[in-house]
């Protein structure tokens, strides 16, 4: 039986657990869970998880323990775990712009990390995860890793060193996203369309587009082009976005997220 513990059971770690425990290796896994605020822990009872008096609990009776919390609660959460934390220990962080150097210089010298993106669509196993790992964590201790966000959407493995920038890929777009379909809808009640209508048809608008980003084998510009007739409507739209400069608000929109992500790594 492999123990799997979580420092945090809001819904980031929620989902995780939620992942496993519909995932084929349920069985051959143990869950345990610790949160400051202990009521949050009754909802986790449909997966089967230990309920934990502390951190520290957590970690002692866990091989894997996943830190989800925010990155300005970690030091705390740091120091509690310190004195538990072992050289087998497997420590799995979903703190945005956090370093495995930064974790093992606050627990023990050469600790085992697993630096982890997730985006909050793991609550429908729609998840989209990027991670890395520090020398020191072994190639069967990744994989286990990597299948349990696998059970929670799709992941990808990618340099240590681009976790911060991978932030507002996946990590943070999600909000983004949701920023930009707000727009949409807003623009449809202006008109006298119904709400929920306007959201129903523009979310599977963005479920559609996505579904031919990844399956269709067309470029972007391919597929930009597709929906495009010279001097039809779709041209007028794309004209207005460009002349706001949304690509450039775009960029710019990232590089704010990576620099927050490095700010909180000091």
């Amino acid at each position: 039986m492999i123990n799997v513990g979580f420092i945090g059971a809001g819904n980031m770690g929620y989902a995780i657990m939620k992942g496993i425990a519909g995932c084929a290796m349920k069985n051959d896994i143990q869950l345990r869970a610790f949160d400051v605020y202990a009521p949050i822990l009754d909802r986790l009872e449909e997966f089967g998880t230990v309920k934990c008096g502390s951190s520290a609990e957590v970690v002692k009776a866990c091989k894997y323990v996943f830190l989800a919390v925010k990155p300005q609660q970690l030091d705390e959460v740091l120091d509690e775990i310190k004195s538990a934390v072992t050289e087998d220990t497997v420590i799995v962080s979903i703190c945005a712009g956090i370093s495995d150097e930064y974790i093992a210089s606050k627990t023990i010298d050469g600790a085992k990390v697993v630096l982890v993106m997730p985006n909050t669509p793991l609550l429908l196993g729609e998840g989209a995860t990027a991670l890395s790992k520090s020398d020191s964590v072994s190639d069967e201790e990744f994989d286990l890793v990597c299948r349990i966000f696998g059970a929670c959407g799709i992941y990808a493995v990618i340099p240590k060193d681009k976790m911060k920038e991978i932030i507002a890929v996946n990590g943070s777009s999600p909000a983004f996203i949701y920023l930009y379909a707000q727009a949409f809808v807003e623009y449809a009640k202006s008109v006298g369309i119904d709400e929920e209508v306007a959201k129903s048809l523009f979310a599977k608008s963005l479920v559609g587009s996505a579904k031919m980003i990844t399956d269709s084998g067309k470029s972007i510009d391919e597929l930009i082009t597709m929906v495009s007739s010279k001097g039809g409507t779709t041209i007028a739209g794309l004209e207005k976005l460009r002349e706001g400069k949304l690509s450039e608000t775009v960029n710019e929109c990232c590089k704010a997220c990576t620099k927050r992500a490095y700010e909180l790594s000091k």
